[in-house]
């Protein structure tokens, strides 16, 4: 059946609005019982504890992804089938666990038989639903409540607007953790090892920088001809530049600061590099995180970085034009 143009795109943008406003209107629901949870659950981990995550229907893998979330932010956390629990699978249930039960109507049978189950085990329960008024709501320990003003099906019934709304709310959640247990990068890096993720975060600059004859490096009074010649060598649009004692850096010298030098008038190429190069450039270290080095690029402006040990001397080049050929940017 042909679907008309006009009628497709309506429809798909009325679909977004709707959601757009269960998320606005969850986020002015959020109030001390959020705060609560989430205080809840930075004492559960840090005593040792898990995050359980369980729900039904449509609900089960959003609770899924949400525990994958908190598991990508090193908060031990898994996905409880609501059905299977009853079968066993509660035996991944310990003393001191949060248990999240995600219900939209707070009354899913499953949910409601599951919740006394939990709590034999010594686990605080929280409710995940859009009704305060509900049973889930009332009997459970903490509430994480959102607000879904309608769902975006036309029939009213597939669930659409709830499901993105209770998995907004727990990435929020999610994300509240994670800076208020101050992950860092490295952190991050580390539960993520593999795909483009964990290459991007466990790359760093040692790895990519140019090297040996890739890296021209000459002292800041030698004629700038000669430190043309040695960025030619290289095929380098730059040059790390020294002091004439210690090797420290002292500047940079780049295709951009060579054509200002032809400007200054005949007999630039035999006058000192010093001249014209910039001082004090954007440096990094070898061990730091190419993530670092790409936020130095873009908040700078610059095509090249050069790397330096601990006493300040060059040890490797950035190149801008290195990095897509890496599948970083």
């Amino acid at each position: 059946m042909a679907i008309p143009s006009q009628t497709a795109l309506a429809r798909a943008r009325s679909c977004l609005r709707v959601e757009r406003e269960a998320l606005a209107a969850t986020a002015r629901r959020l109030d001390a019982s959020f705060v609560a949870t989430a205080r809840a659950v930075d004492r559960a981990l840090a005593a040792g504890g898990k995050l359980i995550f369980t729900g039904v229907g449509k609900n089960a893998p959003v609770a899924a992804k949400i525990a994958a979330t908190f598991n990508s932010t090193g908060a031990p956390s898994c996905f409880l089938d609501a059905n299977q629990a009853l079968h066993g699978d509660l035996g991944l249930v310990a003393k001191g666990d949060l248990a999240f039960l995600l219900s939209n109507s707070g009354q899913s049978e499953e949910i409601l038989r599951l919740l006394p189950m939990l709590r034999r085990f010594g686990v605080t329960v929280v409710a995940f639903s859009s009704h305060p008024e509900s049973d889930l709501v009332r009997r459970a320990d903490l509430r994480l409540l959102y607000a879904v003003p309608r769902e975006a099906c036309p029939l009213r019934l597939a669930p659409t607007a709830s499901t993105t709304a209770a998995l907004a709310l727990g990435d929020a959640l999610a994300m509240v953790l994670l800076e208020a247990r101050g992950l860092t990068r490295d952190d991050f890096a580390r539960y993520h090892p593999a795909g483009n993720l964990g290459r991007v975060l466990l790359l760093r600059v040692g790895d990519i920088m140019r090297t040996g004859d890739r890296l021209p490096v000459a002292r800041e009074n030698v004629p700038l001809q000669e430190a043309i010649l040695a960025m030619t060598r290289a095929r380098s649009g730059s040059i790390a530049l020294v002091e004439r004692r210690g090797g420290r850096l002292s500047g940079i010298l780049t295709d951009g600061d060579f054509r200002r030098a032809a400007l200054s008038g005949p007999g630039f190429l035999t006058r000192p590099v010093s001249r014209f190069m910039t001082r004090r450039p954007k440096t990094i270290a070898a061990d730091a995180l190419v993530v670092d080095a790409l936020r130095v690029f873009e908040a700078h402006r610059i095509d090249d970085l050069i790397a330096v040990d601990g006493r300040g001397r060059p040890v490797g080049l950035v190149d801008s034009q290195d990095l897509p050929k890496l599948q970083l940017v």
